[in-house]
This record gives structure tokens, sequence and C-alpha cells, in this order.
């Protein structure tokens, strides 16, 4: 008797467990879950006037690293709708006919044109016997920095306040190796090559008046400043060492 009456006792409860039980679904398993996306993407396709300089430049990567990476021998030479790695700790080795013929070979949409193939680059990277070997930085205008340096910018270099059509002079002997607007965020641009190792760049010219393949010499006029419409008083100026921003100021002399 007295455990009829228990189990009449405890018997709502069970059954208000149940209901509960059924009307609250499972825990997804942690298994079953789909992880967040954390894959990079590490690779380019060429768009017609890029080279493979002004893609090293925008990657801030070391150009001789990224060609050894997609196996690209001098002068560089790459291929609109060319799938470029931008991986550079693997070198790659392969024939000088492969990127070419790869590049061909593409799946489209449409048939295959020369546009399709069309060459973009045959910049000389190579430096001219003719420079030195060793030189001293030198300001590109005699302006204050208005900016300074920033290694969490997206622009990793200084602004120089200038007057609209002011002389830009090359910091340092070397061979233009970027002159245009190809690179969204800099205007007129031009790159100048003074090593293997160092690079400086010059952003938002009003006119340019160098062409790739020339030969610098340190305090030669290359540009004109004032292009920027948002700030035609400053002049967007950095220096690379191997492919990556440094600070400006630490390479220039003091004023």
């Amino acid at each position: 008797m007295l455990s009829r009456f228990l189990l009449l006792a405890t018997l709502p409860a069970a059954l208000a467990a149940l209901l509960t039980a059924c009307s609250s679904p499972p825990p997804a398993p942690i298994e079953g879950r789909s992880p967040p996306p954390t894959e990079r993407i590490n690779y380019h396709r060429v768009s017609k006037g890029e080279t493979l300089f002004s893609l090293a430049w925008r990657y801030e990567k070391d150009l001789h690293k990224l060609a050894r990476a997609n196996g690209i021998r001098q002068p560089y030479t790459i291929y609109v709708g060319q799938r470029l790695n931008l991986d550079t700790s693997r070198v790659r080795a392969v024939s000088p006919r492969t990127t070419a013929t790869k590049t061909r070979t593409l799946p489209s949409k449409t048939p295959t044109t020369k546009a399709t193939v069309k060459r973009t680059t045959k910049t000389p990277t190579t430096l001219p016997a003719s420079l030195p070997s060793k030189w001293r930085w030198q300001w590109p205008v005699p302006g204050r920095v208005s900016r300074h340096y920033s290694a969490s910018g997206l622009f990793k270099g200084v602004d120089l306040q200038v007057v609209p059509g002011q002389p830009v002079k090359a910091a340092a002997p070397g061979l233009v190796v970027y002159a245009g607007n190809g690179l969204r965020g800099y205007g007129e641009l031009i790159i100048v090559k003074h090593s293997d190792i160092y690079l400086s760049a010059y952003a938002h010219s009003r006119k340019i008046l160098v062409k790739e393949g020339q030969v610098v010499k340190a305090g030669q006029k290359i540009s004109e400043a004032g292009g920027d419409p948002a700030n035609s008083r400053r002049l967007y100026f950095e220096i690379r060492k191997d492919g990556k921003p440094v600070n400006p100021v630490q390479y220039l002399p003091k004023k």
C-alpha cells in the first residue's frame, strides 16, 4: 500500500520532466558544428596594368621571393589572368614557357583572346652598374612631417608638407621601377629601387617626370607635388627594406 502511494506521488513529477525533455531539442554535438572560417586568401589573379613589382608592393612582399614562389624569372613578365601564389615561403621551379602556357589554358566563359594572355610588364629590375653601391638618404622635399609613420596603419609611410607644384626629388640614386596610378590609394606613384634591399616611394604626385626603367640621381627632380584631391599640400613618402615598410625618419638626416 505504501509503495503504491509513493508511486502515485512521484508520477506527476516524472511526467513533467518527460514533457520538458521532449520540448527542448538536444544540443548539437561539438564535433558536428562547423568551425569559423580561418583560411586566408593566399593568391592573386593578375589584372590589366598590374606588374609583379606593383603586386609585391601591394602585398608587402619581397619582389625576388614573390618571383621565386611563382617560378618567374627576369624580366619578371606576368600575364593578365595569371594566378600568382602569395606564399613567399615556397620556391617553385618552372620552365620559362610554363607561365605563359598555363595562362593560355585558363578556363573562361568567353573565347580566349589576346587580352586574356596579354603581357602586363617588362619592367627592368636589375640595377645598372653605374649606380653607386653606397649613398646617403636625403629628404625628397624640405617640408615638415605632418603625419608620422605607424606600423599598424594601412599606409605605412609619412606625409610631408608641400606646396602644390613643388619639386619632388629622389631620396637616393636608383632605378625607376614603377611610375603610374595602378595602385589604389597612392594616386600618381613613383617607386625607385636603390638596391636589392631598399626601395622608396613618392605618392600623390601632380605630375610624374620620369619613366619606368629610367636611372635617377640623388636629388634629381622626379615629379611635382600636389596631386591628392583631398589634400594637395602633402606628399606621401615611404621606404621599404626587403619588401617591408620601415620608418623613413630613421633613415633620413635630421633636420
